[in-house]
């Protein structure tokens, strides 16, 4: 065996004559049974004549039927473990002589795991102010509020306007089109091209105007763009929020007064802001572990990879509506850009399986269970139908594999030397 380069590898194969002879006369013999050849049944043709008319299909079946076995023989002797298909070259196949080829293909590295325990994170607990279980309740009283009409005047600042909406340009595919669209004039939410030119216009009134969207936008499909809409101004509406009482804070839940309230509420932000706060570290930890570890990686992973990551983008992209049709990729230049980030996530996904087996750290079967019955529960599905399904195309594979994963960030977390 040859190391071709990183993960590369390539063998020279031989195959005993009398392993071909016994190959072809098999073949040869399969071959026979069912040739039509003018002048003879079926079956009956001499394999001398057989050997010669079907000298190209019985070459190939000899090589279908050997190359493989040999190939597989040889990666067990040397312990190997291939990733993909082979490339088969330089076949040498004459009558009388062994059979000889090459094979080049990628194995899974060894990795030498060292450090992953005692990883130096910045990490602390978050801490939760009065003024930010203030901001959350009042969230929760917008959330609750209710909306009036008012009648017909000049739209102000705080006013909610109601307006129909068709895009006229700007947005492949099919284009953007509601006939009742809410949106607060001068708020937060509410990008800056709505306000201004939905300000101080009266109800009843159409106008054209362009939205810029930032490239970070929420929606692949208007991302970055500049789109022209047609907006009917239907009316407008102001919000009244609920008074921030006991009563308010029953309505919510078990509570009986608005201090429960700001207790839970409080607990809640914890919880929320701790598991961002641990997420983020452990990205780091996983960052860290990739940059202290320099192995090779097999390119059919990276490859896999990539795809992965462009089918994502374009199973986003579809359910904005988008018409995939009219993208046009370059796979050569998708590769080049992606290929970095692809790398460093396949070696993640390698050091954090590595680190699951050396601290024996799996899925159970209860977790996968649970995991299936919330699925159903969200999905109103009987468990059993889910469960079949997700046995037949590979689900329940990657729920424990995500589970694993999940379970060893958390090893790595809670082994972590915590820096404020």
């Amino acid at each position: 065996m040859a190391l071709v380069e990183g993960c590369k590898h390539a063998l020279e194969i031989s195959v005993p004559v009398q392993e071909v002879e016994s190959e072809t006369a098999r073949v040869t013999a399969d071959v026979q049974k069912r040739a039509k050849l003018q002048g003879f049944r079926p079956g009956k043709a001499p394999a001398s004549m057989i050997r010669k008319y079907f000298a190209g299909d019985i070459r190939q079946k000899v090589l279908e039927g050997l190359i493989p076995k040999y190939l597989h023989k040889q990666f067990e002797a040397e312990n190997l473990n291939p990733v993909g298909t082979p490339d088969i070259s330089d076949i040498h196949l004459h009558e009388g002589e062994p059979l000889r080829f090459k094979a080049e293909f990628e194995v899974v590295p060894e990795i030498e795991l060292k450090g992953y325990k005692e990883l130096e994170v910045a990490y602390h607990d978050p801490e939760i102010s009065d003024e930010d279980v203030n901001q959350r309740i009042e969230e929760i009283r917008g959330q609750k509020a209710d909306y009036v009409n008012v009648d017909p005047r000049l739209v102000e600042d705080g006013d909610h306007a109601v307006v129909a909406l068709e895009s006229l340009s700007g947005v492949a595919g099919e284009p953007v089109k509601t006939d009742e669209l809410t949106l607060e004039i001068g708020g937060a939410e509410t990008l800056p091209a709505f306000t201004e030119n939905l300000r101080g216009k009266m109800p009843g009134e159409e106008l054209e105007f362009d939205v810029a969207y930032p490239e970070d936008y929420g929606s692949p499909r208007f991302a970055g763009k500049t789109i022209r809409f047609r907006a009917s101004l239907k009316g407008i509406r102001r919000k009244e929020l609920p008074e921030l009482n006991d009563e308010f804070a029953q309505d919510l839940g078990d509570y009986r007064t608005v201090d429960e309230l700001r207790d839970s509420v409080k607990k809640s932000i914890f919880a929320q802001r701790q598991a961002e706060a641990q997420q983020q570290a452990k990205n780091e930890l996983v960052e860290k572990l990739v940059d202290s570890h320099e192995f090779p990686v097999p390119e059919a992973f990276v490859d896999r990879q990539i795809r992965n990551r462009v089918e994502q983008s374009l199973r986003a992209m579809a359910g904005e509506g988008a018409d995939l049709n009219s993208i046009k990729l370059d796979w050569e230049k998708v590769k080049t850009t992606q290929r970095d980030k692809a790398l460093r996530e396949v070696k993640a996904s390698m050091l954090l399986t590595r680190v699951s087996e050396r601290e024996s750290i799996h899925a159970t079967r209860d977790e996968v269970d649970k995991e299936v019955e919330r699925v159903a529960r969200q999905q109103r599905e009987p468990v059993g139908a889910v469960q079949m399904r997700f046995e037949k195309d590979g689900t329940l594979n990657r729920i424990a594999n995500h589970i694993q994963t999940e379970k060893t960030l958390s090893f790595l977390f809670e082994h972590a030397r915590k820096t404020a």
